[in-house]
């Protein structure tokens, strides 16, 4: 039988507004060399970085229900102009968590 996957926490936010204004430059970057800088990618990392910090304010520690925020307050964005969507876009937010944290992703170790 196949064992459940552990949540994995980050430690509690000493200063949100530090770790938003790095996933946001991060996150940008992120989606420029993904595939093509867009003026809309600075919109994307600012939007998904401030649901990110309200989430972290309010104590959520949990990388799969900050992933699952993002993903929900995403879909309100227009992705009209962008190759993304808030699943591609929430993922990454995960895997620079992930990376943040020294977690390999494919391994979860």
């Amino acid at each position: 039988m196949s064992q459940a996957i552990p949540p994995i926490t980050l430690p509690p936010a000493q200063n949100p507004q530090q770790e938003g204004e790095w996933l946001e430059r991060s996150l940008h970057q992120w989606l420029d060399e993904e595939f093509l800088p867009e003026p809309v990618n600075g919109e994307i990392a600012q939007r998904a970085a401030s649901i990110y910090v309200r989430q972290r304010m309010e104590g959520e520690n949990d990388v799969g229900s900050l992933v699952m925020a993002i993903v929900t307050e995403m879909q309100a964005f227009d992705f009209s102009q962008s190759f993304y969507g808030e699943f591609a876009v929430a993922n990454a937010v995960s895997d620079l968590l992930l990376d943040s944290l020294g977690i390999e992703r494919c391994c979860g170790q």
